[in-house]
């Protein structure tokens, strides 16, 4: 064996250049620490074990550095004056992007393969002047660092060049394969429960009843025997039962039996709400005539909805377009970096995962935090909101960048009960094609005799109880081993070959490795077959010593299974060396009825199919719904509603987050029409975005969202229907049709499961049924399907003895399409002289606003930690459909025949910020005159009642739009001037007077 030595290097930027790693942590450092240091140097610090010579060593330096704005070195930089240095690297088994994209560099560098066991391990050096101990070590587990996935090293000057240079590298000590033992299951309830919990395998007592009873049937114990098993479930067959039944992957709650009760209604079963409400409103809207423009399929324009990774619909007789939603919660909120590259990256295999392999378009994010000027004490192991902001779009930006996919949509959301757990949606739109070697693209089904086939990263320890993680409440008992970090690098390269073995017919089936690992991707994938034989120790892993049942359940990004014939093995696996993409046969599928799991001769889990699959009892729940009253806020009719503007322009989630979105790149591949960011500055939020499938055609998608978790602080409900009718507007503002508009669902709850550490948990579950009634009507409403969707169920937090849930929320997507992305509408006003109308019933609704809790923050009322805002109020808007719908159906016409100019949604902070946002966009003037009515100004201007849109049209287009609207709710309220001012009056009052400049400067104000 080659003996393996390491070498250092030291990577900087020369003194006489910007360091602007270290600017970012010195303004952080400052605004948020209120510590200044005087100066902060940083270095990059690469340990390579492997077998290199010293000219070796020198060629490698000199590829890692940048000879005109770098000084690099072996061993250590000449010393630069500091206090203390802070080294920041990773611990021993968790994923080193960097590293491993560094490895191959040196190999290519050299020209020659490295002995099979090298690596690259990178850490960063902080240098800093003008700081104690104490300030480096508040920086460092505060800003730099977190002590879940990375080891911390404070050392004075002296200290550190007293020291030799450090060569210790965090490899992963090898050992032996530890055994498969079994794991009796008690006959104590408690110690039943006690053992779960110990294990985190988030059973019930149930499921855990059930499991231990399956096991004991005499049938079970003879073929057991045979097999060298005893009567006791192995720890592989218990860990594999519970990663598929759970709630991430078995959506317990959303098929459980729902005993539920509401004042004035006579009780009912629900049996499924997904069944019910999700597919029930598929089915129904299903059932209408194919969508008129749309290529006909049997179920209209749906091709494939809730069986496979993603939903798929048509789009033009060469390309499907598939789309899907994730979160990734809990993870983030260990790892706000890893949690969200991981998720990014993971819901990139979804669709890639969908029928035979969809090719990525876009990508989409969405979060829902603390404030990030958090200022009160936090519960002891919680991250700081702005540490978890941070960390979360820095993984997002990575996961995307990385793997050259752009982002479409982006957003943010803030409220003190997001602090326990961060909400982070990731979403992908991909395009399949439509045939694929003669077959239909969106179909796949492993057969027996396929081979498995996994290809990708390789096991580690990172990724084991992902699944069961992400199903339970975080707490203090959150596992090291949940955490971690995306390889986007590794995984393009792996997709760039899975396009090739697509094409050319290589496999029958493919899905991704995500929550359970093989236990859930090839324990799906045999189900069609009906059996299949896996044989761990094939496995290819980043380090020995995993017991077979972490190698089975471990979710380690990157990986994806294939079932491939046998006769297209060897031309994969070729293509596979080729292309530099590990693949590895691991077994194969039959049709025995068993998922048979082998670590080599010896068999760890041998359970029948339709155990696996069906033997988990259904879950039942008691919900009850209550009506909640809340205190409704005093106005002020003396209050200056301009000074009130510009202070909700200020407001998180409310102000421009530009420069955090900007480090996504949203251009690469070059498909985008109608860009996130829109307007003469090409700096407010569009609507929705606008993309082409291919170059080759103008025929393109539309992609928008609904969200507002505050509307089910008073009723659920109006939430859904809210967030659909949201979704909806925006995606007609960029000009689509009603036709062809589809759904997806991202429902992120508080545990509904009522208990003693849950004790409201029946009114959660109401609040569940509520939101899944209102989500049926409006998508039957409008004809919308549901194609996709993901339920996130258990999002609360007991850290330091502290309970934290966040509020129910509902993300709806969004996916229209539309014949010719030129025609496409913006929220900005084109010329002075266009006139704008008010469409849709006024409406008045503050309750659960911005300008609510505006209120609050400005009056300095505040709300304990895990409760709603102060100020939450009771007038929920509720949606008319019947009116809705057919001013919504008339407005497609008016967009189609090109009478509107521009087209925005009033939606948080209503009618005024949708005025101060077409203004800012246009960098022009608005004059506009609001109806008397009985409603206070405040409400007029802030109410955030669905239903409506502000529209401009071209004076030469008045007459032939006015004609086309009438009958529905279509106001002129007032024009488009040249002065870039906005001024909105009401019965002769002026309520706003503000300069387009005001509004940038206060939109723009929390830039960071």
């Amino acid at each position: 064996m080659t003996e393996l030595v390491v070498e250092r290097f030291e990577v900087a930027v020369r003194p006489e250049h910007k360091d602007p790693r270290a600017d970012a942590v010195l303004e952080a450092a400052r605004h948020y620490l209120e510590i200044a240091p005087a100066t902060l140097r940083t270095r990059d610090v690469y340990r390579v074990q492997s077998n290199l010579d010293a000219s070796e060593a020198e060629r490698v330096l000199r590829e890692l550095v940048d000879p005109v704005l770098q000084r690099g070195a072996r061993g250590r930089l000449e010393d630069e004056g500091y206090d203390f240095a802070v080294t920041v690297g990773f611990k021993p088994g968790v994923t080193d992007p960097v590293g491993k994209s560094a490895l191959v560099a040196v190999a290519d560098t050299l020209g020659r393969a490295l002995p099979a066991d090298s690596q690259v391990y990178t850490s960063t050096l902080y240098l800093f002047k003008g700081v104690d101990r104490a300030q480096a070590e508040r920086i460092a587990l505060e800003l730099l660092a977190n002590p879940v996935i990375q080891t911390i090293e404070v050392q004075s000057a002296a200290e550190l060049q007293s020291a030799p240079p450090d060569l210790h590298v965090p490899r992963v000590l090898g050992h032996g394969t530890r055994p498969t033992e079994p794991v009796e299951l008690p006959d104590d309830d408690e110690a039943l429960q006690a053992l779960s919990d110990q294990r985190l395998l988030a059973l019930t007592l149930p499921e855990l009843r059930a499991i231990r009873e399956h096991f004991l049937q005499p049938g079970q114990i003879a073929v057991r025997r045979a097999l060298g098993l005893g009567p006791s479930p192995t720890d592989a067959e218990l860990e594999c039962l519970a990663q598929t039944w759970s709630e991430h992957c078995k959506h317990k709650i959303f098929n459980a039996r729902i005993h539920y009760e509401e004042p004035g209604r006579a009780a009912e079963l629900v049996d499924s709400v997904f069944k019910k409400y999700i597919r029930g409103a598929t089915e129904a809207v299903a059932q209408a005539q194919a969508a008129p423009g749309l290529p006909p399929t049997p179920n209209g324009f749906l091709v494939s909805v809730f069986h496979d990774n993603a939903g798929v619909v048509t789009f033009d007789d060469d390309y499907h377009l598939v789309y899907k939603v994730e979160t990734h919660n809990s993870p983030s909120a260990l790892d706000p970096y890893g949690g969200a590259m991981t998720g990014i990256v993971g819901v990139n295999r979804d669709p890639f995962g969908t029928g035979l392999g969809a090719e990525l378009l876009c990508n989409v994010w969405g979060y829902c935090f603390a404030s990030p000027e958090w200022s009160e004490p936090l519960p002891k192991g919680l991250l700081h909101p702005r540490r978890v902001r941070a960390g979360v779009h820095q993984g997002v930006i990575d996961g995307g960048n990385q793997s050259g996919v752009p982002y479409a949509r982006g957003w943010e959301l803030f409220d003190a009960r997001f602090v326990g757990k961060p909400l982070v949606f990731c979403g992908t739109v991909g395009r399949l094609p439509t045939q694929v070697t003669g077959r239909p693209g969106h179909e796949k089904a492993a057969r027996p005799g396929d081979k498995i086939v996994m290809v990708g990263g390789r096991i580690g320890a990172d990724g084991i109880h992902g699944a069961t993680f992400s199903s339970a409440a975080l707490d203090e008992s959150a596992p090291v081993q949940a955490v971690q970090i995306g390889d986007p690098i590794t995984q393009k390269r792996m997709f760039d070959f899975l396009l090739e073995a697509r094409d050319a017919g290589l496999y029958t089936a493919i899905t991704d490795n995500g929550a359970g690992g093989l236990s859930s991707s090839v324990g799906e994938m045999a189900e069609k077959p009906g059996g299949a034989r896996l044989d761990l120790s094939l496995a290819p892993l980043k380090y020995q010593g995993l017991a077979p049942w972490e190698i089975l359940v471990s979710e380690a990004q990157e990986r994806m299974t294939l079932a491939v014939p046998p006769e297209h093995v060897a031309e994969l696996l070729e293509l596979s060396r080729r292309r530099e993409v590990e693949a590895t046969v691991l077994g194969e599928f039959a049709d025995t009825g068993v998922f048979h799991v082998q670590y080599a001769d010896k068999t760890v889990a041998h359970l029948s199919m339709s155990f696996l699959h069906e033997g988990n009892p259904r879950l039942e729940i008691n919900a009850r719904h209550e009506v909640r009253r809340h205190d409704e806020p005093t106005l002020d009719e003396t209050e200056d509603l301009g000074h009130t503007l510009l202070a909700l322009l200020e407001r998180h989630g409310l102000a421009s987050n530009e420069t955090l979105a900007r480090k996504y790149d949203h251009e690469v591949k070059a498909l985008t029409a109608v860009k996130p960011w829109v307007g003469e500055g090409r700096d407010v939020p569009a609507e929705a975005s606008v993309l082409l499938v291919r170059h080759d055609s103008l025929r393109g998608y539309v992609l928008a969202e609904g969200v507002n978790p505050f509307l089910s602080d008073i009723d659920a409900y109006a939430m859904a229907t809210n967030v659909v009718d949201l979704a909806v507007r925006r995606v007609l503002c960029a000009g689509a049709p009603m036709a062809g508009i589809a759904l997806l669902d991202n429902f992120c709850w508080p545990d509904p499961v009522a208990s003693a550490k849950n004790p409201d948990g029946a009114y959660k579950a109401a609040q569940l049924v509520r939101a899944c009634r209102g989500l049926y009507d409006a998508c039957v409403a409008y004809g919308a399907p549901l194609i996709s969707g993901k339920d996130s169920m258990k999002n609360d937090s007991t850290m330091g003895g502290v309970r934290v849930s966040v509020p129910p929320t509902l993300l709806v997507s969004a996916l229209g399409q539309i014949d010719d992305v030129a025609r496409a509408v913006t929220l900005d006003p084109k010329t002075p002289g266009e006139v704008v109308y008010l469409l849709g019933a006024p409406g008045v609704a503050l309750g659960g606003s911005e300008y609510y809790r505006h209120l609050g923050s400005a009056r300095g009322v505040r709300a304990e930690l895990g409760m709603p805002a102060p100020y939450v109020g009771n007038d929920v808007a509720h949606v008319d459909f019947a009116t809705t719908r057919l001013l919504y159906r008339t407005l497609t016409l008016a967009t189609g025949a090109g009478l509107v100019q521009s087209a925005a949604t009033p939606a948080l902070g209503g009618l005024a910020l949708c005025f101060a946002r077409m203004t800012l966009a246009s960098r022009l003037g608005m004059e506009v005159n609001l109806e008397p009515s009985a409603a206070p100004n405040a409400a007029a201007l802030f109410s955030e009642a669905g239903g409506r849109f502000v529209v401009t049209v071209a004076p030469p287009n008045v007459a032939a739009f006015e004609t086309l609207m009438s009958g529905r709710a279509a106001v002129r309220i007032g024009t488009v001037t040249e002065r870039a001012q906005l001024r909105i009056s009401r019965a002769g009052r002026t309520l706003v007077d503000v300069s387009a400049d005001q509004l940038a400067a206060h939109f723009k104000s929390r830039l960071d």
